[in-house]
């Protein structure tokens, strides 16, 4: 179900202390769409730019934590959240270092060191979670010395209630923000008959049942129309008309996901940057093409055609390779050998000029091989 916020939920209904967060992203919402699911959303009218691809899921969200703080990473992924232990990085528990990843449902966080400082995403994740209620009790614990959750104190760890039974605003320890909402149908929000992410045996799911939004702070003369128009001609992914406003845009990231854009709350003059560039890391070939290393956030999304996808973005100049990682894909054929290739600048297709309107690093995936098999490390049961 789409979690939408009523127009009356105000900052001012805070229990805690809510100053670092906006709720302007909530505000525009409105009541009337509060219970409507995202598939019942009408898309723009205009035919997709790219009709034979789209995209099915925004698998996981890639961002850095502070290096050497396992301990606060545990505290407020696992201890707090509630979220799953991947099982493909559990050895990672036990050294106390290395990446880790938090699975919400069938999505994930991708949390590696940093080198040596956390990342902050300069925008807001919101999660589905199956009982709010339990996050307060925690949060009580906290305050009230639980050890469990020590490493959380002296750092930008905050949890503000808006609403005790729809709506928590959470700061990590590093200060990125979450807005945390309750679900009114936690088997439908879960969608374990569509896919789910590896489990320890005998471990519980995780509390939280979703990814549902990833809000993205853009400057304020930021094109969003070129965002949209981008999305559609690249990946056949279309603007929601009932979530956008003169200072946003939303875009469906399959029929349960957005990917929002909207201009920064603090207002025109901020200064807003989603890559991290550096000149360190490059492949030994010399005769392939240059690319800058990116350590900033990432998403990483699955469509339904990875060649149609590699084309479009081939053609308007947007195809990337990250030297930070190892699959490095250079050409379609390099994309399709190794199921996924990436994005990092967003331009207007009808810009003649191609000018960039913001970075922001996409994985863009296969959910199948090239001999048709499903994709070892996609979520979805059937592809």
């Amino acid at each position: 179900m789409k979690h939408l916020l009523s127009a009356s939920v105000l900052a001012s209904a805070c229990v805690y202390d809510t100053h670092a967060f906006s709720s302007s992203i909530h505000a525009r919402r409105s009541s009337s769409s509060r219970d409507a699911g995202l598939s019942d959303f009408k898309l723009h009218a205009a035919e997709k730019n790219n009709p034979s691809c789209e995209v099915l899921l925004m698998d996981h969200f890639n961002i850095n934590h502070e290096k050497g703080r396992h301990d606060a990473l545990k505290a407020f992924y696992f201890d707090f959240l509630g979220c799953a232990i991947d099982p493909r990085k559990e050895e990672n528990i036990a050294r106390g270092s290395k990446t880790l990843w938090a699975n919400v449902g069938m999505h994930q966080f991708h949390l590696p060191e940093g080198k040596p400082n956390a990342q902050v995403f300069d925008g807001v994740i919101t999660l589905i979670h199956e009982d709010l209620s339990v996050l307060m009790e925690r949060y009580n614990d906290y305050l009230d010395g639980d050890e469990r959750f020590a490493p959380l104190k002296d750092t930008e760890f905050l949890v503000g209630v808006l609403d005790e039974d729809e709506l928590l605003m959470v700061t990590d320890p590093w200060g990125n923000e979450f807005s945390i909402m309750a679900s009114d149908d936690p088997e439908e929000d879960r969608a374990s008959d569509v896919g789910a992410q590896p489990l320890i045996e005998g471990h519980e799911p995780s509390e939280g049942l979703k990814i549902e939004d990833l809000t993205v702070y853009v400057p304020h003369d930021a094109n969003l129309e070129g965002i949209g128009r981008f999305y559609a001609h690249v990946l056949g992914a279309e603007a929601i008309d009932e979530l956008g406003s003169e200072s946003s845009i939303s875009i469906s990231m399959g029929e349960r996901q957005t990917l929002t854009f909207q201009y920064h709350p603090d207002g025109p003059d901020t200064e807003v940057f989603h890559h991290d560039f550096s000149y360190d890391e490059q492949d030994e070939n010399e005769s392939l093409p240059f690319y800058p290393s990116n350590h900033g956030p990432h998403i990483s999304l699955y469509v339904s055609d990875l060649a149609k996808a590699y084309e479009s973005a081939d053609k308007l100049g947007v195809t990337y390779v990250n030297p930070r990682f190892k699959r490095r894909a250079y050409s379609e054929e390099e994309a399709l050998d190794q199921c996924m290739f990436r994005i990092i600048d967003i331009i207007d297709p009808l810009d003649e000029s191609k000018e960039i309107i913001l970075h922001l690093e996409h994985e863009v995936r296969s959910t199948k091989t090239r001999d048709g098999k499903k994709y070892k490390s996609c979520p979805l049961n059937e592809v």
